[in-house]
């Protein structure tokens, strides 16, 4: 299981030309999830994300976390996070999870994200989505498990 985590100022998805979720500050995530990925590793990652300190303190150092600062997260599912880059030109994906494998423990994860009290919206699962984000930094990791 990958996240990819870009601290925003503000972020939203949109689909079919609708909005369906958008945050002002906080975290946008993609989520990708991958063959043989576990509850175990949402759990762990979900704690990650949620103490994660890359929002700046008085002292303008990365010392506080979502949970400090109030933010909230949009959550965005990424299967292609899970690609294969390391032959030719285009990515494989025997990696990534099945649809009806990878939805259940994406639900999870946003359900373990709940579970610390953060406002968390999502995008719409295998959906074309458009997203738009301002990141804060520019600031983006990569978490996995």
């Amino acid at each position: 299981m990958k996240v990819l985590v870009q601290k925003v100022l503000s972020a939203s998805v949109t689909v079919e030309q609708q909005v369906v979720a958008a945050i002002e500050s906080g975290f946008l995530l993609f989520v990708g999830v991958e063959k043989g990925d576990t509850p175990d590793k949402a759990d762990y990652l979900a704690k990650k994300v949620a103490n994660f300190r890359i929002f700046t303190d008085e002292n303008d150092k990365m010392n506080l976390s979502i949970q400090d600062v109030n933010g909230a997260i949009l959550a965005v599912s990424q299967f292609t996070l899970a690609a294969d880059l390391s032959r030719g030109n285009r990515p494989g994906f025997d990696t990534a999870a099945a649809p009806q494998d990878a939805e259940p423990l994406y639900e999870y994860f946003v359900k373990q994200l709940r579970s610390y009290n953060l406002e968390v919206q999502t995008g719409i699962f295998q959906a074309d989505m458009k997203v738009s984000l301002v990141n804060d930094g520019p600031c983006t990791f990569i978490l996995q498990k």
